[in-house]
């Protein structure tokens, strides 16, 4: 899966962390089964090893593989002539299909062994041909390839070996600039490709480890806008020549901010970008390029402007806020700054994806919401008609008995403006039964924010196992502010292991709703950090914990993740080449930590993961074992940082399930 580190939402693994009538078996039946001596020490299922997993229940693999097997649409865009390009799973993993009209049939065009989530079709109406992203079993060395539709093989445009992201076409359509490690494998460049001259990417901005980002081409496709990415905070944006490698920063600043989002106004006198750089929330501005013209368009947001799209023409502009637990897309007619009525969605969820059309008529987006998955729909400007494109299956399950969360809050240990510091926290219940067995799953990130998305996972624990499942954004998520998102840098994530302890306080203060007996944390990614950080610090309110691909020392994360990636790594959890950092760094590691682990655990690891490499799961499966604790060990030869074939995300949750079923 393609990283995308935006300034302060840097979101490495964006679908890390999210968990998932009774079976014929019930609960207390097949929890009697499992015991440490029905375990099997070792097996093998396709790509996936297990270690001391018990075999499942038919009956429960093949309710669980019902929700499974759900699947939703993203829009990617659109073709010259029309067609709305989608990413849909209709095999083992996600494909480029194309749809003509509301709901027509989904045309596939491209059949990998391999997802494909990022995508689009050339610009230039005479190349029915597109570029895509993807890599080899998660290892996140995404390539760049050229396919030209109704043709077989895909050619490849880059080396094969080097990690390559964020490609743009030029409003031409003939060439694609991206951003690339290849110079040296650690250094981000911008390079440009001419797909159909059989020549090699030609380098025309060199880096460092600071990430740079194309984002936009000029209209006359003479200059590049390029992001470049210091720290989660620390974002600058640069116009660069093309014909003479100049670059210019645009709109140069004493005070730090971030940027997630930027493109050049149609008549190249200016640039529409996201920042919160001037405020505690992402607004949506546009800069003149030439005068000291500064517009705040978004100034009645009280939120996150999260994405935003320009019309090829000009003449409209689309955005998308976070107001509250549910997005509000606005589209504008920039020629009479008027505000175009956008019909309402069935229920409040999320928008993304915003893609205009050649002609700048229709706007493409994806709508979901905790119990719908995501589908692709459009909105046509001129009659102001939204239509749904796709129609998404949620899989071989009774949707009525799917639930929607409940947010809430939880006080804290500090204060914030004279009160107790509240913490947002989605709360999915089962219908009936309460009090119920609770799993706290944390998001990954650090830097992301748990959102009520469509997650059959979810859906499952609660509707078939009777879970509770509780999702909270404790300090150092987005969508809360800049001063939040900081709130955990470098010594102040010992702030974030006190808000695990009054979270769990809060759980236990509720029995009448949770089975304080029966608690369980989980998490990916950061979030298996932090599973594992309370399984430590507060095990003895705990049953026990899940941890995928989470970093067990800080140290050795530091010295051992993706060289391209270590910069920004280093300014979010502190240099471990200072001393006094690394002790810090040293004290709240869980391997530190980990004979004060006494509770199950269940670690689960991409072996290609090039984030949180595959040792970081091995030392701490390793260092329990030494000491006698309980664990279960699963493991995808052919992932990354998430599981995205369906065969293993289904080994995956299975063990999940069944490891929550042993807990007493």
């Amino acid at each position: 899966m393609t990283r995308h580190y935006f300034c302060w939402l840097m979101m490495p693994l964006l679908l890390w962390g999210t968990i998932a009538d009774p079976l014929v078996a019930t609960s207390a039946t097949v929890a009697s089964s499992v015991t440490p001596t029905a375990a099997a020490a070792r097996s093998e299922h396709g790509s996936v090893i297990l270690e001391n997993v018990p075999t499942a229940p038919a009956a429960l693999e093949e309710t669980l593989d019902g929700y499974l097997s759900g699947r939703e649409a993203t829009p990617l865009g659109w073709s010259p002539q029309g067609m709305l390009l989608i990413t849909t799973r209709f095999g083992d993993v996600a494909q480029l299909h194309v749809v003509e009209a509301a709901g027509g049939e989904r045309r596939q065009i491209t059949f990998l062994h391999e997802p494909i989530t990022i995508a689009a079709f050339s610009p230039d109406p005479r190349r029915s041909a597109y570029f895509f992203l993807a890599d080899a079993g998660g290892d996140g060395r995404t390539q760049l390839y050229y396919q030209r539709t109704g043709r077989p093989g895909a050619k490849l445009l880059t080396d094969g070996k080097s990690v390559n992201e964020a490609p743009v076409w030029s409003n031409a359509g003939r060439e694609i600039a991206f951003a690339t490690t290849a110079r040296d494998g650690m250094s981000h460049d911008i390079d440009v490709v001419d797909p159909e001259a059989g020549t090699l990417p030609h380098l025309v901005l060199s880096g460092d480890d600071a990430l740079l980002t194309p984002l936009d081409w000029s209209p006359d496709d003479g200059k590049l806008l390029v992001l470049k990415t210091l720290s989660g905070s620390e974002c600058h944006l640069f116009v660069v020549d093309l014909a003479t490698g100049q670059k210019r920063e645009i709109d140069p600043a004493a005070n730090k901010g971030g940027i997630s989002s930027a493109r050049f106004s149609r008549d190249g006198q200016g640039v529409y970008l996201i920042s919160n750089r001037d405020s505690d929330f992402a607004e949506l501005r546009y800069v003149n390029l030439f005068t000291p013209e500064r517009t705040l368009l978004s100034g009645h947001i009280h939120g996150d402007v999260l994405e935003f799209a320009l019309s090829r023409d000009g003449h409209a502009l689309a955005y998308v806020a976070n107001e509250g637990d549910a997005d509000k897309l606005t589209v504008q007619d920039l020629r009479s700054h008027v505000e175009m009525m956008v019909p309402r969605l069935p229920v409040p969820g999320i928008i993304d994806h915003l893609r205009f059309d050649a002609d700048g008529k229709r706007l493409a987006f994806g709508y979901e919401t905790a119990s719908v998955p995501r589908d692709a729909y459009v909105f046509e400007l001129a009659t102001a008609h939204l239509a749904a494109w796709t129609k998404s299956e949620p899989g071989s399950v009774d949707t009525n008995k799917f639930v929607t969360p409940r947010l809430a809050q939880f006080p804290t240990f500090d204060h914030q403006d004279g009160a107790m510091r509240q913490v947002p926290v989605y709360v999915f219940e089962p219908t009936n039964g309460a009090p119920h067995p609770t799993l706290i799953v944390f998001h990954g990130g650090p830097e992301a924010q748990f959102r009520p998305r469509f997650d059959p996972w979810i859906q499952y624990l609660v509707a078939e196992l009777g879970f509770a499942v509780i999702a909270p954004n404790i300090r150092g998520s987005g969508g809360y502010g800049k001063a939040y998102l900081a709130a955990d840098d470098g010594t102040q994530r010992d702030d974030v292991i006190k808000d695990l302890g009054a979270l769990i306080v809060w759980v236990d203060a509720q029995s009448t709703v949770f089975d304080t007996r029966r608690v369980v944390v989980a998490g990916a990614g950061y979030g298996g950090y932090l599973a594992l950080v309370a399984l430590a610090n507060y095990g003895d309110r705990l049953s026990g914990a899940v941890d995928f691909g989470g970093m067990s020392d800080l140290i050795s994360f530091l010295t051992t993740t993706a060289p391209s990636g270590q910069r920004l790594q280093r300014a979010e959890y502190g240099d471990e080449r200072d001393p006094d950092t690394r002790a810090f760094l040293r004290r709240i590691s869980p391997l530190t930590n980990a004979d004060r682990i006494a509770r199950p655990l269940l670690v689960v690891q991409g072996k290609n993961d090039p984030r949180v490499p595959l040792s970081e799961s091995d030392q701490i499966v390793n260092r329990l074992r030494s000491h006698g604790g309980q664990v279960w060990y699963v493991e995808a030869t052919d992932e990354g940082g998430e599981f995205r074939k369906q065969d293993n995300r289904l080994e995956y949750y299975t063990a999940f399930t069944m490891f929550l079923k042993s807990l007493h």
